[in-house]
């Protein structure tokens, strides 16, 4: 199973937010930003903080998928 989190960057993008500002609003370390930029799993704790800050549901911000 893989993960996609082009969502989130276009919910950025949307929401004129940086990175480094979500980073700091969701009070989550520069690591798991790191792990999000490239695509690997982060914890499910994680997720829900980005959505709570960003007011948005799990599925908003990220995809599952099967690797072909």
């Amino acid at each position: 199973m893989e993960v996609s989190y082009k969502k989130l960057w276009k919910i950025l993008i949307d929401k004129e937010l940086k990175k480094y500002q979500l980073r700091e609003l969701a009070h989550i370390s520069s690591n798991t930003m790191a792990k999000l930029g490239k695509n690997e799993p982060v914890n499910m704790s994680i997720l829900l903080k980005i959505c709570e800050v960003l007011n948005c549901d799990i599925g908003d911000i990220c995809e599952f998928y099967v690797k072909q």
